[in-house]
């Protein structure tokens, strides 16, 4: 199908795919977590909007940045091994400025999916919010279908469980850490 669509491209339309899903899955798995401890701790609804944005915009910066200085290092590194010095190009073609982008980018749209049901007044939120992170789990991980062989409904069930499982990490953690606060 997206041969079809991207024609000769189709190559190139996954060459960022670990960078999406690596920001799309951190940065649902974050949220739901803040959402889950101010949930836990019976919070006002409206602080979990602001620490969740705080959250997605401030982890989801540290992780493109992360990852710029991640690829640059690596970059560093095949540049002094090499003989002769001289830049090294990245061995797959993709440039540290666009992978720190494209994490930003999958952790921050990926991201408000805990807090949608908060930012839209659902009732009751917090299980609205347990219902998108499970869709937007399985709807990130569906959608690797579109640059793999692997089935939609496989893709998208593996990123579920994985997503859920750390999800419930997290609000084990905050149910357990309740009464300390």
């Amino acid at each position: 199908m997206i041969e079809r669509l991207l024609g000769d491209d189709v190559d190139d339309s996954g060459k960022y795919l670990a960078e999406v899903i690596y920001g799309a899955n951190d940065g649902i798995v974050t949220t739901f977590a803040v959402v889950a401890g101010v949930a836990g701790a019976a919070l006002n609804p409206s602080i979990v909007l602001v620490l969740g944005a705080a959250n997605l915009f401030a982890d989801g910066f540290s992780m493109g940045m992360s990852n710029y200085l991640s690829r640059r290092s690596e970059m560093d590194y095949q540049r002094s091994t090499r003989k002769g010095g001289g830049p090294a190009p990245p061995s797959d073609g993709k440039s540290p400025r666009r992978t720190a982008f494209v994490t930003f980018a999958g952790f921050v749209v990926a991201g408000w999916a805990p807090l949608l049901p908060y930012l839209f007044g659902l009732a009751p939120a917090f299980r609205f919010s347990i219902l998108f992170t499970g869709l937007a789990f399985f709807g990130v991980g569906a959608s690797r279908s579109l640059v793999t062989d692997r089935r939609w409904l496989i893709n998208g069930g593996e990123m579920f469980v994985v997503g859920m499982a750390a999800a419930t990490v997290a609000f084990v953690v905050g149910t357990l850490l309740k009464g300390l606060a």
